[in-house]
């Protein structure tokens, strides 16, 4: 399950960078493009019977491969997390919702747990993409 998912963080600070919100909707379409099947191998891996269960599963496989790829000495360095915190924001939360799967929110909600309980200073919410995508403005006070 989920194998390889780390990818998803290749390429983190490119995303990241001068985010604005004309270059986030294209950043997302591209993320998207290359990576929804992990979003929807999340969400149709749920079961009727066992969803929690299943939902804290995926969760942990996907905490462990990020660990797996960013860790150094059972460390990450505070300013990554802090890119991998936005980067969930921004990318791997909203593009989990978009799935539109009945159990995506169950999903979410529990890689946001797991998220916050393995890493420091990590506890972090999320939202809809079209919250965050409303959210940018495209000028501060007309500047720029």
């Amino acid at each position: 399950m989920l194998e390889r998912v780390e990818t998803i963080f290749d390429h983190m600070s490119p995303m990241l960078k001068k985010l604005k919100k004309k270059q986030y909707e294209e950043n997302m379409k591209a993320f998207r493009q290359e990576y929804n099947h992990y979003f929807f191998e999340m969400t149709d891996y749920m079961k009727a019977e066992k969803k929690e269960i299943m939902a804290k599963e995926i969760a942990a496989v996907f905490v462990e491969a990020v660990k797996r790829k960013f860790e150094v000495k059972g460390k990450i360095k505070g300013y990554l997390q802090i890119d991998l915190n936005f980067f969930m924001i921004y990318y791997v939360f909203p593009a989990i919702l978009m799935t539109q799967h009945e159990d995506a929110i169950l999903v979410a909600d529990a890689i946001c747990e797991a998220w916050g309980n393995s890493f420091k200073d990590s506890k972090i919410q999320y939202a809809d993409y079209d919250t965050i995508s409303n959210s940018f403005k495209e000028k501060i006070f007309g500047i720029f």
